[in-house]
């Protein structure tokens, strides 16, 4: 499955808003998957969207033939455009599904790791955080991706409320990273907590 991840600045929210729903275009797409996404938390007027695509393939018919008529009504109402590709690895929890309408808000993490340390970074993720992840009462589920680049990935997950997604960050978080060697392991890493916007939801 194929991830895809747009982040932008948004300059004409009321523009924007309304050409978003055009997405909802998507559904009669071969291998088109979900899409959905929100507002960034800490940075005004930034978007986040996530599309998924049974494979590449499919993702690069789409984008050869739908996408720039699906996309018209949003040119200009925003800038700062970045998209990402990544290719899903693994389930954070399990039962990963591309469906958005039962979560409250979004976390995305996106990391740059050691050339020689991607295979003890995976394990880690794979032995510590996602059990630890899929042991918080509000996570509902979660993807871990990398990119072709090899040295980058994402990791997408969904919660059920602002409460539970607090909880887990408090309690676990600075423990885990030790646990996980993840200074070691990684040369950059940032994240958000998105607030969804369910009319986007795809």
């Amino acid at each position: 499955m194929l991830v895809k991840w747009m982040r932008c600045t948004v300059v004409d929210r009321p523009g924007f808003v309304r050409a978003q729903r055009k997405w909802a275009g998507l559904l009669g797409e071969p291998g088109f998957r979900g899409q959905g996404g929100g507002w960034s938390r800490s940075r005004e007027g930034v978007v986040h969207l996530f599309g998924f695509w049974e494979s590449r393939a499919f993702y690069d018919s789409f984008m050869a033939r739908s996408h720039d008529r699906l996309h018209a009504a949003q040119v200009g109402t925003y800038k700062e455009m970045q998209v990402r590709l990544f290719e899903y690895r693994f389930d954070v929890k399990t039962g990963f599904r591309p469906v958005f309408t039962d979560a409250d808000l979004l976390r995305v993490a996106h990391c740059r790791v050691r050339p020689d340390r991607i295979e003890h970074y995976t394990l880690m993720q794979e032995k510590v955080w996602n059990p630890a992840m899929a042991g918080s009462p509000g996570m509902l589920r979660g993807v871990f991706a990398q990119a072709n680049t090899e040295d980058e990935f994402l990791v997408l997950s969904m919660w059920d409320s602002t409460a539970e997604y607090g909880k887990y960050r408090v309690e676990r978080v600075e423990r885990l990273a030790l646990r996980a060697q993840t200074g070691a392991d990684v040369t950059h890493v940032t994240g958000d907590v998105i607030d969804l916007e369910p009319s986007w939801t795809v």
